[in-house]
């Protein structure tokens, strides 16, 4: 019965950096606990941008560089990066909300449980906890809604109703 923890984009410009927010700075001591109390496999995705990130889709819609490929910004947060489970986990870049790569792990491995934290509940984390629904329908998803932050409060708690709806557990972190 395999296990994963998902750590969504607990990257330094999404804590404290270009894009930073209170509410992600204050889930990071949250997010190293499960980390590192997690009795499975753990995937850390990274949102990951490149110099032309301003002709992009993407960066016309929101014009704040962020999460540059090898700046400090790209980077996991330090706290995460001390943890041993961050030694020996995957790590999947992303280019987009949601990560294609991932749906295919999911798809291949099949987990029975999958657990999600990180950042931003409203965009990243929704985005891939419905492809991990969609290609990997048995799997039981659990989002720690302490352990997540959104762009606002309020639309974090509005991602969190959405996931309910399709099924996702929205949970708080012991």
């Amino acid at each position: 019965m395999k296990k994963i923890l998902m750590v969504i984009d607990m990257q330094n410009d999404f804590i404290d950096g270009s894009l930073g927010t209170p509410e992600a700075v204050k889930i990071v001591p949250s997010v190293v606990k499960a980390v590192s109390e997690f009795d499975g496999e753990v995937i850390f995705t990274r949102d990951t941008h490149f110099d032309n990130y301003s002709d992009t889709l993407e960066g016309k819609k929101l014009p704040v560089k962020h999460c540059i490929e090898g700046t400090e910004g790209w980077e996991i947060c330090d706290a995460l990066k001390a943890t041993d489970a961050y030694r020996n986990s995957r790590i999947i870049d992303k280019v987009t909300f949601g990560s294609d790569e991932l749906a295919a792990v999911m798809s291949e491995e099949n987990p029975a449980e999958v657990y999600m934290t990180g950042l931003c509940t409203d965009i990243c984390v929704i985005s891939n906890a419905m492809l991990i629904r969609a290609f990997s329908p048995e799997t039981d998803i659990t989002v720690y809604e302490n352990c997540c932050a959104g762009v606002t409060p309020e639309t974090h708690r509005n991602a969190l109703e959405a996931m309910k709806v399709c099924q996702v557990n929205v949970e708080t972190y012991r």
